[in-house]
């Protein structure tokens, strides 16, 4: 480490190269839905089988993920393009194309999309900030496996930017 606590070396693009899945994290507020792209999701414990989110601070949907608010990761397969465009450019949940046919909704859950690989519906137990991200844990309590698809996977150029 350097005198300002900053890392030696150029580790930038070995930071990025750390893979990650493509995701859509819906939850349901009092009086709103959101579903937007991520792509830092990792389990985290066995027993409870639990989750780490990371979330960019300003994201509305931070406000929304406070300790036991149920959310949900829909995993997105390899070639769910339209997906992966569609929730990248932060587009809502009821503007995607024949979202009364793809998107489940039932009484306190998430929205689950129908077409993902699958989905792990949880709550959440707790988090922190995390330098300019949220990271919020989650705790698994359901789910599902809709396909034998592999997952979409990302891998980055630098690891300081998405």
């Amino acid at each position: 480490m350097t005198e300002d606590n900053a890392p030696d070396g150029d580790f930038s693009s070995v930071l990025g190269r750390i893979p990650s899945g493509i995701f859509v994290l819906t939850c349901r507020g009092p009086a709103s839905e959101i579903a937007m792209l991520v792509s830092w999701v990792q389990q985290c414990s066995f027993d409870p089988p639990m989750v780490s989110v990371a979330i960019r601070k300003g994201r509305d949907i931070v406000d929304l993920l406070k300790d036991g608010a149920s959310f949900a990761i829909n995993v997105l397969a390899e070639g769910q393009k339209e997906l992966l465009a569609h929730f990248g450019k932060g587009s809502p949940l009821e503007h995607l194309p024949r979202a009364h046919e793809r998107v489940e909704r039932q009484e306190g859950m998430a929205a689950v999309l129908r077409e993902a690989l699958g989905v792990l519906h949880c709550q959440v137990a707790g988090g922190c900030e995390a330098g300019d991200h949220y990271l919020i844990l989650g705790h698994v309590v359901g789910g599902s496996l809709h396909s034998e698809d592999r997952p979409m996977i990302h891998v980055r150029k630098s690891g300081m930017n998405y």
